[in-house]
């Protein structure tokens, strides 16, 4: 029963709808996007050119103008039922035959003018020296004997080194000349060795009974002259026994003092020197 109700229904309302379609106004009202009072859009190229006899309108002007009416197209309209389109005034273009503005002179950088000859003569060098350069040597003072005698002529020439040091180093040193008859194999030949020196009238000797390598020797003499040394070697020898001649040495420490003195005060250094056997001699530097 339903079912057939709602058949019904939807017949009568197909019919309606029909009816009103062919019995209804087929025409619409025609209606105007545009308001009577607001002006059309126009675009540039649209406007006509304008007279020769209209001024020049700067590049700048021309710009600006470009600009204001490009905000005005871009700013929002006012509410309205229909959307509006927004005329913008003509605008001149600029004139192609304006002329540049002038252009100030530029001013010319006054030419450099040679400094005389005597300003050139008196300004300084910033490079030149202030002084000559000084030259050095390295001199190798002594030998000290001693310590003390070392110090005192540093102390001394302290003043005109620039740099010093001491070193010590061992040297033979000689204490004469000394005659003498070979050792033997023992004691008791040397001792008879010296018997027959006495017999023969040879005097002034001793039997050395110390170790070394003079242990059992007989010593005829010692002496500072080495010519003395000579005649008493040659008188044993004349008297039959194989004398031989020898210099006595020592090793014993002695000091240096090395200095480094600038030229100009070498003179000055070894006339200071007072040290008994001591001397200055060139050296390497250090």
């Amino acid at each position: 029963m339903l079912l057939r109700l709602m058949f019904v229904l939807l017949i009568a309302l197909n019919i309606a709808v029909a009816a009103w379609l062919l019995l209804g106004e087929s025409g619409t009202h025609a209606v105007d996007p545009v308001d009577k009072g607001v002006p059309k859009l126009k675009l540039l190229a649209e406007i006509p050119a304008p007279a020769s006899t209209a001024p020049a309108v700067s590049g700048s002007a021309a710009t600006s103008a470009l600009a204001a009416a490009a905000g005005a197209a871009t700013a929002p309209a006012p509410a309205m039922e229909r959307s509006t389109a927004i005329a913008t005034p003509p605008v001149a273009p600029a004139a192609t035959s304006a002329k540049p503005l002038p252009r100030a002179p530029e001013k010319k950088a006054p030419a450099e003018t040679p400094a005389a000859p005597a300003l050139l003569a008196a300004a300084p060098s910033a490079n030149a020296p202030t002084s000559a350069k000084r030259s050095y040597r390295c001199l190798a003072i002594g030998p000290f004997t001693n310590q003390v005698d070392l110090r005192s002529m540093r102390a001394a020439i302290a003043a005109r080194t620039v740099r010093s040091r001491q070193r010590q180093e061992q040297t033979s040193e000689s204490h004469g000349w000394r005659v003498f008859l070979p050792a033997q194999a023992t004691r008791d030949l040397a001792l008879a060795q010296a018997r027959r020196l006495e017999a023969k009238g040879i005097k002034d000797y001793f039997v050395v009974t110390a170790t070394g390598e003079l242990q059992n020797s007989v010593a005829l003499g010692l002496f500072h002259d080495p010519a003395n040394a000579k005649k008493r070697r040659d008188e044993v020898i004349a008297a039959g026994f194989p004398a031989r001649m020898a210099e006595r040495t020592e090793i014993t420490p002695v000091w240096w003092l090395d200095v480094v003195v600038p030229d100009d005060a070498n003179a000055d250094v070894r006339r200071g020197i007072r040290s008994p056997g001591a001397s200055a001699k060139p050296t390497g530097c250090f």
